[in-house]
């Protein structure tokens, strides 16, 4: 898959460079940027967000997931993974934070506002 344009995330203030992989899924997303969100904490390796609408999916079955990857879980719900770790769910791939060394420590243990927007 090739990227779509660099976006970034801007978590308690700290910069994520992140790339998107070119897909209707991530061209639908890409026309709410810039988006202020809560996300909320699951499971202790992810942070979640479900958008009020529903975007075309393509859905393929993971057998591992990586810290830093932007998935789409369902057809709204919005899934930052700040933890790697073996999954049988199924998701469609919107790209990855291209440096998740710190992601696990600034999004901390409870919801966390986060900031997407596009970056040049």
């Amino acid at each position: 898959m090739s990227t779509l344009c660099p976006v970034t995330l801007r978590i308690n203030g700290k910069d994520f460079p992140a790339k998107l992989y070119q897909t209707e899924t991530t061209k639908s997303i890409m026309q709410k940027l810039p988006l202020s969100i809560t996300m909320s904490e699951l499971n202790g390796n992810e942070k979640y967000y479900y958008f009020s609408e529903d975007f075309p999916t393509q859905t393929e079955r993971v057998s591992t997931i990586h810290a830093g990857d932007l998935k789409l879980y369902g057809s709204s719900c919005l899934v930052l993974f700040y933890e790697s770790f073996s999954t049988s769910y199924s998701y469609t791939s919107l790209g990855y934070v291209e440096n998740p060394g710190e992601l696990a420590e600034v999004l901390g243990t409870g919801s966390v506002y986060v900031d997407v927007f596009r970056s040049e």
